[in-house]
């Protein structure tokens, strides 16, 4: 039985999808291009500098200039990241829920500590969170299970005990090698190239209130 949910920031429990559009823009506006809409940025959220760089700029992590490309929206992003981000429709009343139940949860993400901690705390999560794990508190992030595990060590409960949702097929990976129950949510950040039905989850809901017909 689960005792502990386990959520993805970053599309899954946090929609942040406005700050990483303008932190996007900030910097195509600097290199004298054209801005992209939020609805044209929003679906690349989840891949990171990686796809987000590759949406706005075209380049790929082997390109020679692609890590001062990195850093510079990394830092246009710690800039702006506490602008505007809100939980998901319907997730407040979730977690309220789990509370409610006696169950615990806690945040797993491959975001790095120094936008992690001043996002979680701008939203008053660390309050009645179990446990809040970034991509470098462990040697490495997801698709590896490290991350996950760590939280288990921090929320005292054991893989078996846990669901893990997210929205992207790192995700998955990562809980399956972890050994929890895997959720994707269809309401985050799915790109028209990803494949969510082939990711092997063991549920695919589609809003944040089918995440209590899971408990």
């Amino acid at each position: 039985m689960a005792t502990t949910i386990l959520f993805d920031l970053d599309g899954t429990l946090v929609d942040t999808a406005p700050d990483l559009a303008h932190a996007l823009n900030l910097q195509l506006v600097k290199h004298g291009k054209s801005v992209l809409s939020e609805a044209e940025i929003r679906p690349f959220a989840s891949h990171g500098s990686r796809g987000l760089l590759g949406l706005g700029f075209g380049i790929t992590p082997e390109a020679a200039d692609f890590i001062q490309m990195r850093d510079e929206y990394l830092d246009f992003y710690a800039s702006v990241l506490t602008r505007s981000p809100v939980l998901f429709d319907g997730i407040q009343a979730v977690l309220d829920e789990i509370d409610s139940r006696g169950l615990s949860w806690g945040i797993v993400t491959n975001k790095p500590g120094r936008f992690t901690v001043p996002l979680v705390k701008s939203l008053d999560l660390y309050r009645d969170a179990v446990c809040v794990i970034s991509g470098d508190d462990a040697a490495k992030p997801k698709p590896s299970p490290e991350t996950l595990l760590l939280a288990c060590k921090h929320a005292q409960v054991k893989p078996e005990n846990c669901i893990y949702i997210g929205d992207a097929e790192r995700d998955i990976q990562a809980g399956k090698a972890a050994g929890m129950k895997t959720v994707v949510a269809m309401y985050g950040y799915i790109d028209q190239t990803d494949k969510p039905l082939a990711w092997g989850a063991d549920e695919i809901i589609s809003t944040p209130q089918d995440i209590l017909k899971l408990l």
